[in-house]
């Protein structure tokens, strides 16, 4: 969820803001996410209305985020692509990376 509303802030803004010195979220121990500080000089602290208008946007980051995230778990290493490479093998390594596309495909692809 935090990620959620980090999504949303970074909307709003337009920037990713620094989360320690520039916005604080805090979590009542319920699940309920606030902002506890905004020192963000460029904008003024946004409403709850504000944020939900990113709703979907943010979703939309956060699922193309964690895609992205399974892709780089399963991708070879850097260290067995570099062994294909000298073993001249990249057909199967290129086949690898398919495999690990069709099995996490972004969006709109």
């Amino acid at each position: 969820m935090i990620n959620l509303l980090s999504k949303k802030i970074e909307l709003y803004l337009g920037r990713k803001p620094d989360f320690i010195d520039e916005v604080q979220v805090v979590d009542d121990g319920k699940g309920n996410l606030t902002i506890d500080v905004w020192n963000a000089t460029d904008k003024e602290k946004p409403t709850e209305e504000q944020l939900n208008a990113f709703e979907s946007q943010a979703d939309d980051l956060e699922t193309a985020n964690q895609v992205i995230s399974n892709r780089k778990a399963e991708y070879p290493s850097i260290e067995e692509c570099v062994h294909a490479i000298l073993d001249d093998d990249l057909e199967n390594l290129q086949i690898l990376r398919q495999a690990v596309k069709e099995k996490f495909p972004k969006e709109n692809s």
